[in-house]
């Protein structure tokens, strides 16, 4: 019952950040990557939107991973599990989605707001 309600949390919390749940961008995905952008741009300020273009991708990666694990929690427990091929389709889904969204902003499709390009 634990493993099942543990999964369950995973396959929220993870849903809430993964790639499939876009709308919540807003709430989760931008904040974090925001911040993982603005601590890198401690650093050097240069490194500011590609900082925050890697947390994006680091956030919908974790996303996907957790709900991966989740569901295995759910419906898959006794059975044997192969982490490097789950982590390598969170990888994978997740940094095409990245690619996808770095070119509808490189192609001005979706606009950036101002105060993102003028850190």
């Amino acid at each position: 019952m634990f493993r099942k309600l543990r999964g369950g949390l995973l396959v929220g919390i993870g849903y809430m950040l993964s790639p499939l749940s876009w709308w919540n961008d807003l709430f989760f995905n931008l904040p974090i990557s925001l911040l993982f952008g603005y601590l890198v741009g401690w650093l050097n300020a240069d490194w500011f939107l590609p900082g925050t273009i890697v947390g994006y991708w680091l956030s919908n990666v974790l996303g996907i991973l957790m709900m991966q694990v989740g569901a295995m929690d759910m419906f898959l427990a006794g059975e044997k599990r192969n982490v490097k091929r789950d982590v390598l389709i969170g990888l994978g889904g997740s940094t095409l989605y990245t690619l996808v969204i770095a070119a509808l902003v490189y192609f001005h499709l979706v606009e950036v707001p101002a105060f993102l390009m003028n850190h």
